[in-house]
C-alpha cells in the first residue's frame, strides 16, 4: 500500500542547463559585438574630428595667401653734394637694397616696378625695379641704384633749413603687383606697398634714421 501511495515526480530536462549556457554565450557575444561596435564609431568620430583640425589648420596657414612684404634694407650715400642756406640744393647717389619678404607657401611672382624717391612730396629720383620671383617662405633681394636731386624743387623754404641743421629727409614710395601661385594651381594677385622715410646726415654722408611701414 505505501508503494502505491508513494509519488513519483518527474526529472528535470537534462538540456535546461544547456540552454541557459547557451543563452548567456550569446548574450555575451551580442554585447561584445555591440561594444565593438560603439569602439568602431568612437574610432571614426574621432577620426573626423582630427581630419577637421588638420583640415582647418591647413587652411588657416598653408592655403591662406598673404601680402608680401617690400621694404628698403640698407641704404648708402655715395656721393652727395649740398648747397648753402642761401642757395639750398642737394645731389647724391644712393645705393639701396630692396627687399620683398615672401610669408607664403608659394611663389611671388612680382610684375616690373619703380622706386620712386621724394623730397617735400616732390619727386627726386626713381630707379627701376626689375621682374622677379620670391620663392616660398623667402625673402628676395635686390639692389637698385638712383641718382637723387633737388632740380625739380622750387621755393621749399624747408630744405633752406634741413641744409643749416645738416640734415636731410627723403621719402620713398614703391608698389609692387604680382601673383601668389600655391600647387601650381591656386594663383591669387597681390599688390604689395613700401612707404619709408630716412634721414640723411649731411656732414657724414650716412643715413641717421631709416623707417617703413
Amino acid at each position: 500500500m505505501a508503494q502505491k501511495d508513494q509519488q513519483v515526480y518527474p526529472l528535470a530536462p537534462a538540456n535546461v542547463h544547456a540552454r541557459s549556457d547557451v543563452e548567456s554565450a550569446t548574450f555575451q557575444s551580442e554585447e561584445l559585438r555591440r561594444k565593438k561596435k560603439i569602439k568602431c564609431f568612437a574610432y571614426i568620430a574621432a577620426f573626423v574630428v582630427f581630419q577637421t583640425i588638420i583640415i582647418l589648420v591647413f587652411a588657416l596657414t598653408v592655403m591662406r595667401i598673404k601680402t608680401p612684404d617690400v621694404k628698403l634694407g640698407t641704404v648708402t650715400v655715395t656721393t652727395l653734394n649740398v648747397g648753402t642756406a642761401a642757395s639750398p640744393s642737394f645731389s647724391m647717389r644712393l645705393i639701396a637694397e630692396v627687399t620683398v619678404k615672401n610669408k607664403n607657401f608659394g611663389h611671388y611672382k612680382f610684375d616690373e616696378s619703380t622706386a620712386t624717391f621724394s623730397y617735400g612730396g616732390v619727386m627726386v629720383g626713381n630707379a627701376l625695379i626689375p621682374e622677379g620671383r620670391a620663392k616660398a617662405r623667402k625673402t628676395r633681394r635686390m639692389t637698385i641704384v638712383v641718382d637723387v636731386n633737388s632740380t625739380g624743387l622750387s621755393g621749399n623754404s624747408n630744405l633752406s633749413n634741413e641744409i643749416s641743421r645738416g640734415m636731410l629727409t627723403l621719402s620713398s614710395h614703391t608698389k609692387l603687383s604680382g601673383k601668389v601661385t600655391l600647387m601650381k594651381v591656386m594663383k591669387k594677385r597681390k599688390t604689395a606697398e613700401m612707404n619709408c622715410t630716412m634721414t640723411i646726415n649731411v656732414a657724414s654722408r650716412s643715413i641717421q634714421n631709416l623707417s617703413c611701414e
